[in-house]
């Protein structure tokens, strides 16, 4: 089984590249990030015929997250709120979170916001979603289902996740404060299944569409599979696939793929 990740800077502007990747790449599921579209106006067409049914909750010009899968998926829910309450719920006028389950696995969507720059009002969201984002995979891991967190996190959680780490205390994705926070959710009991592979720097799923920053290969690994215990054990294969970055007008992102064996 095989799932994946990408974060597509709208799925209209991309729909050709999407269609094209998943028919060379037909993953049993694929997590979409900054879709950037209402619901209604979703191209579900395009995956409807590539046997694919789309779970959405968009929005227009901004976020927006999907799940494409070609087994039927359980539980659907949307945002913090479906699962932690009304009290976070203004957390959710922005839409960056879906969950659902398939097979047994639990798989968490998320597009965790950028911050913006350091100190700024954006940070200060940033990190505060990430502590509720700490509650609402504590309240999930409470299920006796498998569990599968994927997106684009806009942390880079190491140096090596950087092409130049140098001075990145004060540069937005890399301060302490934005690993901290991701660790504490990572600490629930869930790990990073790439580097179960690969444990040496160089390895980016984004780049810049500035300062020809894909040509130079100067890009950050921020987006990223966290797997449960079982789940990481039978993970056979975890790879960046950095095709699509290569096509005229792509995504700043390209896809992580994570391939689970039968057993």
């Amino acid at each position: 089984m095989k799932i994946a990740t990408w974060n597509v800077n709208s799925i209209r502007t991309r729909l050709g590249h999407v269609v094209n990747w998943l028919t060379e790449n037909p993953v049993e599921v694929l997590c979409l990030q900054e879709t950037k579209v209402v619901d209604d106006k979703f191209p579900q067409e395009a995956f409807t015929e590539l046997g694919y049914q789309a779970y959405i909750f968009g929005q227009p010009s901004y976020n927006g997250v999907a799940i494409l899968s070609k087994l039927p998926m359980s539980d659907v829910s949307m945002g913090f709120s479906a699962i932690l309450g009304e009290a976070v719920a203004e957390f959710d006028a922005q839409k960056r979170v879906i969950t659902g389950i398939v097979n047994d696995i639990r798989i968490v969507n998320l597009y965790v916001p950028n911050g913006s720059s350091v100190g700024s009002e954006k940070y200060v969201y940033k990190l505060k979603w990430l502590s509720i984002l700490h509650d609402y995979l504590q309240a999930l891991l409470q299920e006796p289902n498998h569990l599968l967190m994927c997106g684009d996190f806009n942390v880079a959680l190491e140096d090596i996740d950087i092409h130049n780490p140098k001075g990145r205390e004060t540069e937005v994705m890399a301060t302490d404060a934005e690993r901290f926070a991701l660790k504490a959710v990572l600490d629930l009991g869930v790990a990073d299944v790439f580097r179960k592979f690969t444990t040496e720097g160089g390895h980016f799923s984004w780049w810049d569409y500035r300062a020809a920053s894909f040509r130079r290969d100067a890009g950050w690994r921020i987006d990223h599979i966290y797997l449960t215990p079982q789940l990481y054990e039978i993970a056979i294969a975890c790879t960046i696939d950095k095709t699509p970055r290569k096509l005229e007008q792509p995504s700043d992102h390209t896809p992580v793929v994570v391939e689970l064996s039968a057993s």
